[in-house]
């Protein structure tokens, strides 16, 4: 029998050796329910959400009114070699999140390491402030007032730029914009550069700001749910546009291991898919979902029932979260019942390009603490999504293995896979 080059193409990715295992050593994130790991995790296991009345621009003309935005963000506290007045928004989330990453890895960026320091950053909308003045402008007659910063401050690649600006890094800068998958797609790259021994250390992760763009699109969708996010939940009506970032600092085993940094996990391995079927909806059995959960597990050598947490993509719109439900049940057969999953957007809304990266966060510290954050406002289940979600109440629960999936527009599909450091299990 003839398989098709996709297999092919799969096989050989799932059969390579990878001689460097990669581990977490730093985590830093700016959210709505929290600026830094201790508080930013203690309100998810409260169960604390960041929704309130959108403040950053009039919403008196929309259906909805609700986001998560942080209110209390100073980019001085965090911008101090860029122009903070000068650079996005996005920009200065990602930059504040790289510096907690940096702290929390207790790495100093110096002449010794900095040509073999590089940034791996996923976004949706890049900088949209700069295109939403520039909209502005251009209704109000005033191009000519546009000037050159909306060149220089609007495509996205600026984010990852503007990041190793600041910190005065010189390795490999990329931005992966895939979207909402984005997160995932940055720290999948930034193993591959640390496998193939092409840097020492990434900062690698997502940020994207509240944006007018955005939400009124998912407006217009009618995605937006009116007061809560409420993934899983019968009663649940659309997502909440969010903002908010989140970096890790991702080394080689050996080398954390020689400089005494704390580790908090081992990134094992990812699954990337498309669905090739919609520009937005994903493929009704659930099947890129499901083979990039596969695809995962294969490459980290993990057996389906090995795995202790799912961190879900679970938006809380009524499609997602009954074909995500049906693509776990497709990986893991049975044994989809006995893992526990939930969503985090039900407390941080979703963040866009930042939201598998700050799954990713919740998994490395889920392994790290023991611990797992509920999906908040489920009280009626729906029939069709049957699964262990974790409803409203975070649970202790040793987990080896956690599974980040994440899903987007266009079909973009990926899992990672995160496991205790193997070799050093507690």
């Amino acid at each position: 029998m003839i398989r098709s080059q996709l297999q092919i193409n799969e096989d050989s990715h799932i059969a390579m050796r990878k001689p460097h295992a990669v581990v977490v050593t730093g985590l830093g994130m700016v959210t709505s329910i929290g600026t830094g790991r201790d508080e930013f995790w203690n309100s998810l296991l409260a169960g604390r959400c960041g929704f309130g009345p959108v403040r950053s621009f009039d919403t008196s003309r929309y259906p909805v009114h609700v986001g998560g935005e942080i209110a209390d963000f100073n980019p001085h506290n965090f911008v101090f070699n860029l122009d903070a007045g000068l650079i996005g928004r996005s920009s200065q989330l990602a930059i504040a999140a790289a510096r907690l990453a940096l702290a929390d890895g207790t790495l100093t960026v110096s002449n010794t390491n900095r040509d073999r320091f590089s940034v791996c950053l996923g976004t949706t909308s890049g900088e949209p402030h700069f295109i939403e003045h520039f909209d502005d402008d251009y209704v109000k007659g005033n191009l000519l007032q546009v000037g050159n910063g909306f060149l220089h401050g609007y495509p996205c690649h600026v984010i990852a730029t503007n990041v190793a600006t600041e910190f005065d890094l010189s390795g490999e800068v990329v931005m992966i914009p895939t979207a909402c998958a984005a997160g995932n797609y940055a720290i999948a790259h930034a193993c591959d550069l640390l496998h193939a021994d092409k840097t020492d250390f990434v900062l690698a992760g997502g940020a994207d700001s509240f944006s007018r763009i955005t939400y009124t699109g998912f407006a217009r969708l009618g995605a937006i749910a009116p007061e809560l996010c409420q993934p899983f939940d019968r009663e649940r009506k659309g997502m909440i546009p969010a903002e908010g970032a989140a970096i890790l600092l991702l080394e080689r085993k050996e080398q954390a291991l020689s400089r005494g940094a704390n580790i908090y996990c081992e990134i094992a391995g990812y699954g990337l898919t498309c669905d090739a079927h919609h520009m937005t909806a994903a493929h009704p059995e659930g099947k890129g979902a499901a083979r990039a959960m596969k695809i995962a597990l294969q490459e980290s050598n993990i057996a389906p029932q090995e795995v202790d947490y799912i961190s879900a993509h679970g938006t809380g719109t009524v499609t997602n979260d009954r074909l995500e439900t049906i693509a776990v049940k497709r990986a893991f057969g049975d044994h989809a019942y006995k893992i526990p999953m939930s969503s985090i957007k039900s407390m941080l809304g979703h963040t866009m390009g930042a939201a598998s990266a700050i799954q990713a966060v919740v998994c490395a510290l889920a392994i790290a603490e023991s611990k797992i954050p509920p999906t908040m406002h489920l009280y009626n289940r729906d029939p069709e999504c049957d699964l262990d979600y974790v409803p409203n109440v975070a649970r202790q629960c040793q987990v080896k293995v956690a599974m980040n999936n994440a899903y987007a527009f266009g079909g973009n599909n990926s899992s990672l896979v995160l496991t205790q450091p193997r070799g050093l299990e507690r």
